[in-house]
């Protein structure tokens, strides 16, 4: 889990399309006639949520927070260093908060977190413990957490990001004092708290296939066949610009097979400030992935945003630079990303529709490697037609092509130009043409805004 204002995650592999150089996209208003993602969601059987702050659960805030949404996570409420800041003395004004603003929605609360190697309080890290104190600690803090909200939380993120990005256990004061039977000692204690609850292993980076991802998979195959109760994963998706995982559903499959439920748990879509059209396109189109990926999966039960508005969100203080995250802008309105999860839980595309008599390209990178990647750009027309085209961009991180097909590519500097071959320059109403290339990079490898002419 990424707390909303301390840590860090990336996304993995970089697919998607950065869009549209001759396309504007308009910021909507208000929505008040289009149904809420709850409906939305429920008519998919999906539950979609949302990260709160339970102190701003009131006025336009809280009016959006209730309608919208049809499941709640306590942002930072539930950690341990919140609930248990000085040992033996318990605060649970926010969690309760918010658990009543929950029940007075119809809605569902996702617990987090039980078990986490960040925001735990003082006295607990830095406690001199045996491993039978620390086990003690542990099992203490579960049975009292989950037991005062039995019956009124649908699923917990019991085990918060245990391993790292090479699939290995992340070294933790769970993991060095307690060993690897941390993790299903902690789940068998929050089914003893709560048999209803639904109990989760939830991690970043592992949205897509990789060893991360893989070493979740594996694990979660282990406790089952050990019957350790557990019931789902969540996958964070703190995603960067353009960068949704291409293997994502396959992933979300592969759980579901293990007889598992999913959850995306976290997501929010960060961009390089400021914001703009063409990226607040890209953002709803990822937005629309991630969830249409999650749509696809029936044992995809819960997709949760980390925060709905920009002024909620952990992304600005944690990413200098970055931000403009969420689907709600930080005044309220609703963001070209918010119609982007409408579209793909089947309700309408609203003001990210775009106009008709258009011919438009988008950029996408289909594959990396550490020095190099494959790169395509779709030209697509809808209500008019091409005869020849041309399509120019700008990098920004120094990528360099080396081969190209389908079109004639040149670069000069940073910047490039692609022309039709002689056989694809005609591009009919309703048609298509894509070129191809791979390219050189280091360091970073931003997603371009392509022009057409």
């Amino acid at each position: 889990m990424r707390s909303l204002r301390t840590g860090l995650s990336l996304g993995s592999l970089l697919t998607g399309a950065a869009t549209l150089g001759a396309l504007l996209v308009a910021t909507p208003t208000a929505h008040a006639a289009d149904p809420p993602l709850r409906d939305l969601g429920a008519a998919r059987g999906k539950v979609i949520g949302t990260a709160v702050t339970g102190s701003k659960l009131t006025g336009t805030y809280g009016d959006i927070a209730g309608t919208q949404f049809s499941s709640l996570t306590p942002g930072n409420a539930m950690k341990w260093g919140s609930v248990e800041p000085t040992q033996g003395t318990f605060d649970w004004a926010e969690a309760d908060q918010i658990v009543a603003f929950a029940q007075a929605h119809n809605q569902q609360v996702r617990g987090h977190t039980l078990v986490w190697h960040s925001q735990n309080p003082n006295w607990l890290t830095n406690g001199s413990w045996t491993s039978a104190q620390l086990g003690s600690l542990l099992q203490n803090h579960i049975s009292t957490e989950v037991g005062r909200y039995k019956g009124k939380i649908a699923a917990w993120d019991v085990v918060n990001e245990p391993f790292n990005e090479d699939g290995t256990h992340r070294s933790t004061l769970w993991y060095d004092g307690l060993g690897t039977d941390y993790i299903a000692n902690a789940l068998t204690w929050a089914h003893a708290a709560d048999p209803a609850a639904k109990l989760y292993i939830n991690d970043y980076n592992v949205e897509g296939v990789n060893a991360k991802s893989t070493a979740l998979y594996n694990l979660v195959r282990s406790l089952k066949q050990q019957g350790v109760p557990i019931d789902g994963v969540g996958l964070q998706a703190h995603l960067i610009l353009g960068q949704v995982p291409s293997t994502l559903q396959q992933n979300i499959q592969r759980f579901a097979d293990l007889g598992v439920d999913v959850a995306i748990t976290e997501l929010d879509v960060r961009m390089a400030l400021p914001a703009d059209g063409p990226k607040s396109a890209q953002q709803a189109a990822d937005y629309e992935s991630v969830v249409a990926a999650c749509a696809a999966v029936t044992r995809c039960v819960n997709l949760t945003v980390w925060g709905f508005t920009d002024s909620d969100s952990w992304v600005e203080s944690t990413f200098p630079g970055y931000g403009a995250a969420t689907p709600y802008d930080a005044n309220y309105a609703p963001k070209p990303a918010y119609y982007g999860i409408a579209e793909a839980l089947g309700g309408g595309g609203g003001p990210t529709d775009p106009p008709t008599g258009a011919c438009t390209a988008a950029y996408a990178v289909t594959s990396q490697w550490n020095t190099g990647f494959t790169g395509r750009v779709t030209i697509s027309c809808s209500g008019a037609a091409l005869s020849s085209w041309k399509a120019t961009w700008a990098f920004g991180a120094g990528q360099q092509i080396t081969q190209a097909w389908n079109a004639t590519c040149t670069q000069s500097g940073s910047a490039v130009t692609c022309s039709n071959a002689s056989y694809n320059g005609s591009v009919p109403d309703g048609g298509s043409v894509t070129l191809g290339f791979n390219a050189s990079w280091s360091g970073s490898n931003s997603l371009p805004t392509v022009t057409l002419t």
